[in-house]
């Protein structure tokens, strides 16, 4: 903007913390004497000239002054509205500050000039929409405040460097942005800068509103909460006068509770402690609630409740014989732990070291051997209550320590809930299923189970909720697992295995008989004396219709041959009473699956060919018995070397590659073609291709397999065998001899080679199967070949086939 060359000679009229913008009419108190000179000093000097008397008003902050003041004019000298002496003064325009001079009075005289402020008419297109959005927002904080008639008045301003001083009247500038705006000597840039001020005003009072407004329905609610509490109060209070009980508080009912309760003094302790925190705390503290959710999960645990075991071992024994066949080695180990528990209890050695008699056992076997209904025999024979602990799938460390306090939703673990669930601090838990647990970014469960299965530290097991100690040493746990490998090593060092390896065949046709029959007539509706089932139908629904180490699928199959036997009454197609026979199974439920070798026609065995041997291998469901299948490539094809087939693992193709150095090595004095081998390619094949197999102890069953290709000899249909080969020739030990026993006479096989380092292992085997097999311990494959290799009936069988 361009100053005028006009010069102005003017008194000073200071204000302290104020500011005047041209177009503002204000009124000023003449009892300041400041005010007063600059007044009078105008006065004197305009009746020497024509016009009103002439002031500077100029802002004066902390005794320094502006660059920039406002000519004002006196309009009127006379009484303010108080009756105190005033004049009113009109700013008119800008003038900017020069030096000082003299002139008549006492006031401050000085210099300026005076500034121009114009704006080109037609206003520009950005200015003209600078003016519209300046307007619209005054008009919106004006009636806000409710002064329409000001409205108008804004409306009507069309000067730009009039509406922006119109902003000096906004009470929410604060001096600093006032003193900006009379600095700002641009009109345009003034209207900008006001229009920036009253738009942070109104975003700054929209906000305020917002938080008032929540703030008042806060209030509200609160008041509304502590009404109805008020309300609640009473009628609780009228209702315990018509009960005719005395009046409490909830915390002084939570303290009468836990001092009523038999409690262990360290557990009253930290008890107590809560109530006093219950009894501070308001009754809108969301602390409040979590208290009185611990409290009762304290009160609500058994500390001091046990039950009585039961010391009659006979009669123990007698509900283990009753309720499960076979599985001698828990029942003994049950009766062991009874006997053990009873003389201590009379020779008062109950406790030792803070520590009860608490047992720890795990159960591994295949599925269906009765694991976990064991965990209910258990606890029957004991006279002691039973909980089931479901592991399987879990992957949170908090589920078996418990959720710290702080968290929302938080509960104890499993193991004190099964506590609390039992009623006593001595139940049998069954933690089925262990085999099957996690680990995750929530921790390793498995890993907080090393406290609690640890006989030398559960007496002060500590659960994260809780944050007191628990007494587990009395509790009974017994752990289920499928696989022994699954189990981490340092879980399982802390608990006494037992292995259930499955059911011999007059096993099943027992529990069919005295268990599962029962339960299933009762299922299907029938009754004992209307269906029977003869001995012979149960053993070889065991036998051929089902093979398992387990007797789920033989349940299932009874219980599908009695609703058949149902159906078949209802439509009218058999009358009962009705005995179902050995003979009369196939036209019930179809034909059976798993026919022993022995009973196929020998033509049709899969060992009619030189070349397959059969094996033995324990699997996740118990002992199966494996057939391996060897064959030699035609010379002519040129695939030398040795091809292995049927998902095996690392260790399982190594043995393959040690039967075949071994017969490349010693097939010489075996009286083998081994000249053969380095032309033709070997392939080994595993059957049930999509099932994974590994382990060393098929070894010398892929050597006999081989050697029976080589020499054209058979290999025994009734023989089966297990074990390591060495380079050597050795017949190294293997595991499972039990499970694989068991799966050979399942399999009809009558004849069995097992290591003869193997052989105290078959006093684990029931003597019933151990009387129909006829077990042969060997230390080397050359007494594998003598006994599992037919006679050569003739030179010409000696010749190597080209594929077998």
């Amino acid at each position: 903007m361009a100053s005028t060359s006009t010069s102005l000679t003017l008194p000073v009229l200071p204000l302290d913390d104020e500011v005047v913008l041209p177009g503002m009419v204000v009124p000023l108190d003449l009892n300041d004497a400041d005010v007063r000179a600059a007044v009078e000093a105008a006065q004197a000097a305009a009746r020497s000239t024509p016009g009103k008397p002439r002031v500077l008003l100029v802002p004066r902050i902390d005794g320094t002054y502006a660059s920039t003041g406002v000519l004002g004019t006196v309009e009127q000298v006379g009484r303010l509205a108080d009756g105190d002496p005033g004049a009113l003064i009109r700013g008119r325009g800008r003038v900017r500050i020069g030096a000082g001079t003299t002139g008549p009075g006492a006031a401050l005289w000085v210099e300026g000039t005076p500034v121009d402020q114009s704006v080109p008419d037609p206003l520009p297109g950005q200015v003209a929409e600078l003016v519209k959005e300046y307007k619209a927002l005054a008009t919106a904080w004006l009636r806000k405040r409710g002064a329409w008639q000001v409205v108008d008045r804004v409306q009507a301003i069309d000067d730009v460097s009039q509406l922006a001083d119109n902003s000096g009247y906004s009470p929410f500038l604060t001096t600093e942005q006032k003193v900006e705006l009379l600095e700002t000597v641009d009109p345009v840039a003034r209207l900008k800068l006001a229009t920036q001020q009253l738009r942070d005003h109104l975003a700054e009072q929209d906000v305020a509103e917002t938080i008032a407004k929540d703030v008042q329905e806060g209030v509200d609610k609160q008041q509304r909460e502590f009404l109805l509490r008020r309300q609640l109060e009473a009628v609780r209070k009228e209702l315990r006068e018509l009960n005719g009980e005395q009046e409490g508080e909830e915390s002084d009912d939570y303290r009468a509770r836990v001092e009523a309760a038999d409690l262990p003094e360290k557990v009253r302790e930290a008890a107590l402690k809560e109530v006093d925190k219950l009894e501070r705390s308001s009754d809108q503290s969301p602390e409040g609630s979590w208290i009185r959710t611990w409290l009762d999960t304290v009160l609500e645990l058994p500390w001091n409740e046990r039950t009585e075991d039961a010391y009659d071992i006979q009669g123990a024994k007698g509900v283990l014989d009753a309720e499960h066949s076979g599985l001698e080695d828990v029942k003994e180990r049950i009766t062991e732990y009874l006997a053990v528990r009873k003389r201590r209890g009379e020779r008062g050695l109950g406790v030792v070291g803070g520590r009860r008699g608490g047992a720890v056992l795990a159960l591994v076997g295949p599925p269906g051997v009765g694991k976990t209904s064991l965990g209910e025999s258990v606890a029957h024979a004991m006279g002691r209550k039973f909980v089931r602990v479901a592991l399987g799938g879990v992957r949170d460390e908090a589920e078996i320590r418990g959720h710290r306090r702080t968290y929302v939703g938080a509960l104890p673990g499993r193991i004190v809930r099964a506590i609390k669930e039992a009623g006593s601090m001595n139940p049998v838990v069954l933690l089925d299923e262990i085999d099957k647990v996690g680990s995750d970014f929530r921790g390793d469960p498995a890993a907080a189970l090393l406290e609690v299965l640890d006989p030398a530290q559960n007496h002060t097991f500590r659960d994260h909720y809780l944050e007191v100690e628990l007494d587990l040493s009395d509790v009974v746990f017994l752990a289920t697992a499928n696989v022994l490998e699954a189990i981490p090593e340092a879980l399982l060092d802390r608990m006494e295995l037992v292995r259930l390896d499955g059911y011999t065949e007059d096993e099943k046709v027992v529990i069919a008989r005295d268990h599962l029959l029962p339960r299933q007539l009762e299922r299907a509706g029938l009754n004992a004396d209307e269906v029977t089932i003869d001995e012979g139908a149960l053993r070889k629904l065991a036998g051929e219709y089902t093979r398992e180490a387990g007797v789920r699928t033989l349940e299932r199959s009874i219980a599908r041959l009695l609703r058949k036997v149902a159906a078949q009454h209802e439509l009218g197609e058999r009358k009962l009473p009705f005995s179902v026979t050995e003979g009369e199974l196939r036209g019930l439920i179809g034909r059976p699956h798993h026919v022993p070798e022995s009973a196929q026609d020998p033509a049709e065995r899969r060992t009619a060919v030189p070349g397959v041997a059969t094996g033995l291998a324990v699997t996740g469901a118990g002992g199966d018995v494996l057939f391996v299948e060897a064959s030699l490539a035609d010379p002519e094809t040129g695939a030398a070397g040795l091809t292995l087939t049927g998902q095996l693992g690392d260790v399982m193709k190594e043995s393959a590659q040690i039967a075949l150095s071994f017969l490349r090595s010693h097939g010489a004095e075996l009286e083998l073609p081994v000249a053969d081998l380095k032309d033709r390619g070997v392939h080994i094949h595993f059957p049930a291709g999509a099932v994974p197999k590994d382990g060393p102890s098929a070894g010398i069953t892929m050597t006999t397999a081989l050697a029976s290709l080589l020499s054209g000899r058979l290999v025994r249909t009734d023989v089966a065998m297990t074990g390591e080969v060495s380079l050597t020739g050795r017949v190294l030990p293997i595991g499972g001899v039990k499970q694989k026993l068991l799966a050979a006479h399942r399999a009809g096989v009558t004849t069995v080679i097992i290591p003869k380092r193997n052989e105290p292992d078959l006093d684990d085997v029931p003597a019933e199967v151990l009387d129909k097999l006829d077990v042969h311990a060997v230390t080397d494959v050359r007494q594998v070949l003598e006994l599992a290799l037919s006679p050569a009936t003739s030179d010409a069988a000696r010749e190597v086939p080209a594929a077998a």
